[in-house]
């Protein structure tokens, strides 16, 4: 096999690794986007939808065998909800209806920067995953996921904001997209590329290390 097919075989596995990735991590946000598409025939019925789908997933994810800790995400996406899902039924022409959006982020948010302060950054979950158990506790796994979740929730915490001059304002759906689109693309875009350069980082910084204390040896 050539040089060129054996980078091209390498291409396409790193291409596939990083959608897979990508696609881990917005099954996470499923029941948040089921909610802004259903929302829009009423906001007690995208709330019940993202209530039903954040429970099935996580039932799945039992029934797969996977390991329900460090799932702070997908716990706060049912809390969550289900307030949300009786608020709606019970009042549905509250005021709050109109900043849906901007409570859904600010809510990702907190969850985000919770995660974060007890030690269990929600990304954690997500990249369990992708990563062999051997990494799991390792220094450098929680740092990049820590870094991760910390991306995550400042761009939840922008977003939210953004989210709720726009329902002030009443300003066009177009910017609530927009915003919407944005809150979450770029830190998948982060998320993509980040822990690579960690990774390399950290071999760099390791490979100095042991230089240094060869020639402290010799």
């Amino acid at each position: 096999m050539s040089k060129l097919e054996c980078a091209g075989r390498a291409s396409k596995r790193a291409v596939a690794i990083e959608i897979g990735g990508i696609m881990n991590y917005l099954r996470g946000f499923i029941p948040w986007l089921v909610f802004a598409g259903v929302g829009s025939f009423g906001w007690q019925w995208g709330a019940l939808a993202g209530l039903v789908v954040s429970v099935v997933l996580l039932i799945a994810d039992r029934a797969a065998g996977l390991s329900l800790d460090y799932r702070l995400l997908e716990y706060g996406t049912i809390v969550f909800f289900a307030g949300l899902s009786v608020l709606a039924f019970a009042q549905p022409d509250s005021g709050l209806k109109m900043y849906g959006s901007s409570l859904s982020m600010g809510w990702l948010a907190l969850i985000a920067w919770v995660s974060i302060a007890v030690q269990r950054p929600f990304t954690m979950g997500i990249a369990r995953r992708m990563a062999p158990p051997e990494v799991w506790r390792t220094p450098l796994f929680r740092r990049i996921n820590v870094v991760l979740t910390a991306a995550w929730a400042v761009s939840f915490t922008l977003t939210a904001s953004a989210q709720a001059v726009v329902s002030a304002y009443e300003l066009n759906t177009v910017f609530t997209v927009v915003i919407q689109v944005a809150g979450f693309v770029l830190p998948v875009r982060f998320t993509s590329s980040y822990p690579e350069r960690a990774k390399a980082r950290f071999l760099q910084q390791s490979s100095v290390r042991t230089d240094i204390q060869g020639g402290l040896a010799s």
